[in-house]
């Protein structure tokens, strides 16, 4: 058997200890302005059809309690007195609109310089008349 040279024992070495770094999860691009408008389309899509879902779902089980309530009356037997629920509520038509720009930090105001001030803020009783602080024991 032959035996591997130590360079070739280096080498290999490397570059089975580089191979998770080839590997690796990059991070992803940066997000453009059309790609947040259009993952905020598909939440406010995913939530319109969730309510959409859940509309249904009313309307099912109210002809499910009618049936259930005429059966029992025509065959005799007591009908229970109904739970008052609020009625169905219709989402409507799917309607996306865009959100608003929002002002980049710089143009809000934010880096804005203190206003000058109008009075001092210091005044003429001393610091341990106005903050009494108790003397450690």
């Amino acid at each position: 058997m032959k035996k591997l040279s130590v360079p070739l024992k280096l080498s290999a070495l490397v570059l089975a200890l580089a191979a998770p770094m080839a590997w690796a999860k990059l991070p992803p691009p940066p997000a453009t302005p059309e790609a947040k408008i259009k993952a905020a389309e598909a939440a406010a899509k995913t939530a319109w059809s969730g309510k959409v879902d859940a509309y249904k779902l009313c309307l099912a089980q109210d002809r499910v309690a009618a049936a259930y309530r005429t059966s029992a009356a025509s065959s005799g037997k007591p009908v229970p007195t109904a739970v008052a629920t609020p009625p169905c509520a219709d989402p409507g038509p799917f309607a996306f609109t865009p959100p608003a720009d929002a002002k980049p930090l710089e143009a809000s105001g934010a880096h804005s310089p203190a206003t000058t001030a109008a009075s001092p803020p210091s005044t003429n009783q001393p610091a341990a008349t106005v903050n009494p602080t108790p003397k450690a024991q």
